[in-house]
């Protein structure tokens, strides 16, 4: 459910905004603040107290000086105690100050997640119409996120989960209840007052309608694809296929989800750690009730002063978003050095630099992301930015791929003299087929040397997950199945599930049936110049990549981006077809994503006890809800006079009204069309892959990385198995995809955040943390939801009152803070005051 920070998702770096990875190498090597923190509400843990005398304290390491071992065969047993066998490596706990260390998902569901199933029902009048409200708000707050330069990439789960308990809280206190008329005359109204008002508002009800908000709330590559049509093509999508497209990706991935549950959802080791906050929270607000009155008042405290400070940054004083003293020292410098300058300091507006050293005091570009995982998983970012930085800095200068004949960023397709690419002219309608002759008239397209970077990394990142899955992770899979036929599944909380019926298979088939037709309805009557059986070789690939890209969300916290695979394998079965390849690639990829966002839902369902065939009915809801929101409102349309067709509202409005800039290399401190020019430069270069891709074509390297990749990571295996342990690091800890996709994370986008999200993460993980732990484990989550759904709503409102998502924008008058010439950084070299 915490999609947000998650994982799948279209974002402004390309398809993707995902959180840091999970690298922990041994208990050995644990430190205090690297920890996952313990909810103070779980009875389940043991105390120093109730271990048993035979228990063996030792010190494992200097830096964990208050810890102690203790073998979990010899505590006192209780609910924390997980049946199945486990070796006693398993069995092992560290204390530090009395509590038990996190270092698997085995510790998560012993030591992090209560247990406790209080039996309430989660389906109520209440928790449907609060997961449908808020789902359909969810769904409009998302759509315009996705044209500003870096918007936070989801609604935020901590956020709706809150601001749903708020008014969940008010609903069962000032609705009408059927103790207002026992004994009265209207006495006969009290089942009708039990329907409207069940009582207390209940952990069950909460999860149920949190689920269908964030559900709704998930956005699909479906509605880019629109988009870019509109924007490139000039082609206007009908309603069938709007919706039925939209009904496919998501379904189709649901059923796969289904299908893949041993594997993906039952096992502790599936722990879906962006997830563990969300949960905490739940149990928390409900299980611990003595604090939940100064909770709930943080959360509104933050959220309204978060709401009123965004005006600020966004749109009165937009050099907060990137102050740089190395900017403001290069005023006066010769235009090479303001180039270089704005080139590594710069990075307040889209496109504009790597943000080396920037701060940034704008919180819808920072998020909350890294206030909710470990330092030490923030840290092996950290190796993949420092790679980035080196990598974009040395391709551009050293003229690599004629970097400098080109922006240094920029995710558009460009002329071999630095021009845009007249697509248009190669790509002719009605079709939009390849023109052989146009093609050697105007030549072939050119990426940017960051662009090419990208796609290059981000094969190594694929080739490398798939073979990581395959050579340290091919046992764990197969003992998944093994459990899941016998129903031996040793996880507590799987175990505890089994007074509920399961979900049977068949409805997860009948969802792949249905998602599958729809889809080929699609195909064969919209405008999509696919063919039915590529269309059919899009579901497959996107199948198959799906299990190995949720085992590695799952058990790290953490994701790769496989689009650009999807973008190869269509240029391979449509070549010349670049709007086919749009459409391939959206089937693939989001199968992949949504079936990663909605198994992270069923483990967090596992984890809190929903019964498993309300939870299926609450997702699919949810997604439908997602579908009437993106699409629906015919009678809107009319003011576009697309009295025929139904696309998103706020896509339509926003590619109608910033066209212009949407199509721009460099965007604007406001709009931006990164993602979708990004979806259209890849679906053209790879429409085009035997001539740009080819052993004699410019890019051939980018494809033969995805093989690298692969092969790197086969050797990491065989050092493994020689040397499991280098020094203190576990050689298979070490996930070289990961190191991959951060070194090419400013590509594009608004870059003068990382340093502030670096320092947030300080903040939150490390002093926090280490010298607050009390106050940490009760408002940090609860606090990052807040400024989140703060930002996120203002920002909302200011796209259509001052931006001009609507239409007319209302710029605030210039000043220093809002210079209205050049950069708002004022780092003004390579053109910026032309």
């Amino acid at each position: 459910m915490a999609r947000g920070s998650q994982y799948l998702l279209p974002s402004s770096r390309g398809f993707y905004h995902l959180p840091p990875p999970i690298l922990i190498s041994s208990m050995a090597d644990l430190r205090e603040e690297s920890l996952p923190s313990l909810p103070s509400l779980h009875s389940n843990i043991p105390s120093p107290s109730q271990l048993n005398e035979k228990a063996i304290y030792t010190s494992p390491t200097k830096d964990l000086d208050d810890a102690e071992i203790v073998n979990e065969k010899d505590t006192q047993p209780g609910s924390y105690r997980t049946s199945g066998d486990f070796s006693d490596e398993d069995d092992k706990v560290v204390l530090v100050k009395g509590e038990p260390v996190v270092t698997n998902g085995k510790d998560v569901s012993r030591f992090v997640v209560d247990i406790r199933d209080d039996g309430d029902p989660p389906v109520t009048l209440r928790s449907i119409v609060l997961g449908t409200v808020f789902g359909g708000l969810g769904a409009a707050l998302y759509q315009a996120c996705r044209f500003p330069p870096a918007c936070m990439p989801a609604i935020s789960s901590v956020f709706l989960l809150l601001v749903i308990y708020s008014v969940g809280i008010f609903w069962s206190t000032f609705f009408p209840k059927r103790s207002w008329v026992e004994g009265g005359r209207f006495a006969k109204l009290g089942p009708v007052f039990d329907v409207i008002n069940p009582g207390e508002f209940k952990i069950k009800e909460h999860v149920l309608s949190t689920i269908v908000a964030s559900t709704a709330s998930y956005g699909s590559t479906s509605v880019l694809n629109f988009a870019v049509q509109r924007l490139y093509y000039d082609t206007h999508v009908g309603a069938t296929t709007a919706v039925l497209a939209t009904f496919s990706t998501a379904v189709f991935g649901y059923g796969i989800v289904g299908l893949l549950r041993p594997l993906t959802v039952y096992p502790s080791e599936m722990v879906y750690w962006a997830n563990l906050p969300t949960v905490s929270i739940f149990q928390a607000l409900h299980f611990d009730t003595v604090a939940n009155f100064k909770r709930v008042k943080l959360f509104w405290f933050a959220f309204t002063a978060m709401f009123i400070y965004e005006i600020i940054p966004s749109y009165m004083f937009p050099l907060l978003n990137g102050f740089s003293i190395f900017c403001l020292a290069s005023q006066h410098a010769s235009p090479p050095v303001q180039d270089v300058f704005t080139n590594l300091f710069g990075g307040a507006g889209g496109n504009e630099g790597l943000g080396f050293l920037s701060l940034s005091f704008d919180w819808q570009y920072i998020g909350a992301t890294y206030m909710s995982l470990p330092l030490l998983q923030q840290a092996n970012s950290w190796i993949g930015y420092a790679f980035c930085y080196v990598s974009i800095i040395a391709i551009f200068y050293s003229n690599t791929w004629q970097s400098k004949s080109f922006p240094m960023l920029s995710s558009s397709i460009f002329s071999s003299n630095g021009s845009i690419y007249k697509q248009s002219a190669v790509f002719t309608p009605p079709n939009f087929q390849l023109n052989e002759t146009a093609l050697e008239e105007v030549g072939l397209p050119a990426l940017t040397g960051s662009n090419a970077w990208h796609n290059l990394t981000a094969n190594l990142a694929i080739g490398g997950l798939i073979a990581h899955c395959i050579f340290f992770w091919g046992p764990y899979v197969s003992e998944s199945f093994k459990h899941s036929r016998n129903k031996t599944q040793p996880d507590p909380h799987w175990q505890a599930m089994q007074k509920y019926k399961e979900a049977p298979w068949w409805w997860y088939i009948i969802l792949l049936v249905l998602a599958f037709f729809a889809g080929l309805i699609v195909v064969l009557k919209g405008d999509t110049t696919l063919p039915w059986w590529s269309y059919i070789v899009a579901l497959g690939t996107g199948a198959f990549i799906t299990p190995f890209s949720t085992l590695l969300y799952a058990r790290l916290g953490n994701g790769i981006a496989t689009n650009q695979l999807f973008k190869m394998i269509a240029g391979a079965v449509n070549p010349g077809r670049p709007v086919a390849n749009l459409y391939f690639s959206m089937w693939s990829h989001d199968v992949v994503s949504t079936s990663i966002g909605l198994a992270g839902d069923l483990k967090m369902g596992q984890y809190l006890k929903i019964p498993p065939r309300l939870m299926f009915l609450a997702q699919i809801w949810g997604t439908i809800i997602g579908c009437i929101v993106n699409y629906s409102n015919a009678s809107r349309l009319l003011v576009y006079g697309y009295t025929d067709r139904i696309l998103a509202v706020v896509m339509i409005s926003v590619t109608t009204a910033q066209a212009e800039i949407l199509v721009n290399p460099r965007g604007s401190n406001v709009w931006s069309g990164q993602t979708v020019q990004s979806l259209n430069s890849q679906a053209v270069t790879w429409s085009l892959a035997k001539q740009l891709y080819g052993r004699d074509g410019p890019y051939f390297i980018i494809p033969m990385s995805l093989f690298i990749g692969a092969v790197v990571t086969f050797i990491q295996w065989l050092i493994y198995k020689r040397w499991p342990r280098i020094g203190p690091v576990k050689i298979d800890t070490i996930m070289l995809p990961v190191i991959y996709m951060y070194s090419a994370w400013f590509y594009v986008g608004v870059n003068s955040v990382i340093l502030s999200s670096i320092l947030v993460g300080l903040v939150s993980q490390f002093w926090l943390r280490r010298y607050h732990p009390g106050w940490y484990r009760k408002y940090n989550y609860i606090l990052g939801g807040a400024m989140d759904g703060g930002a996120q709503v203002m920002i909302f409102i200011l796209s259509f009152a001052v931006f001009g998502a609507s239409g007319v924008a209302r710029p605030f008058p210039a000043w220093a803070g809002n210079p209205a010439k050049g950069n708002v950084d004022y780092c003004n070299g390579n053109g910026a005051l032309a």
